[in-house]
């Protein structure tokens, strides 16, 4: 059921296909989830591309909001709340992965040390670590 589509194996696809059998209405809300996952995936695109997304996009979240089950509308608010970040995500390509690596890296010197008394040791362990200058 977590699984995209296109990363079922044989058997695993006529699992799910018995599965979907036994419950029917599990289909309709993973082929929702597949669709909605297939559209998050997408990245790279020109601002033409992008307009013609943000109105499916909408669509999606819509009926995520509208569904009678309370976990997919908290689903759809989050999309919704979201919404401008995840349509920037498919139109730039910047990520701010480096600076969540540092930041995370500051955040564990002090826990290994348990604590600095001296801010100046603190500052050039972190630059040591980040790689800044070398010990």
């Amino acid at each position: 059921m977590r699984r995209h589509e296109e990363k079922l194996k044989p058997d695993q696809r006529l699992k799910l296909l018995a599965y979907f059998q036994k419950y029917p209405a599990l289909q309709v809300i993973w082929e929702f989830k597949q669709k909605l996952c297939r559209l998050l995936l997408i990245k790279h695109r020109t601002q033409k591309q992008c307009k013609r997304l943000i109105p499916l996009f909408l669509k999606y979240v819509q009926q995520l909001k509208d569904s009678p089950f309370e976990n997919l509308s908290i689903l759809g608010r989050t999309f919704e709340s979201w919404s401008s970040e995840i349509v920037r995500m498919w139109r730039f390509t910047k990520s701010n992965g480096i600076t969540e690596g540092f930041h995370n890296k500051m955040e564990m010197i002090p826990r290994r040390a348990f604590g600095f008394r001296n801010f100046e040791n603190y500052r050039l362990r972190v630059r040591v670590l980040c790689g800044l200058i070398r010990p």
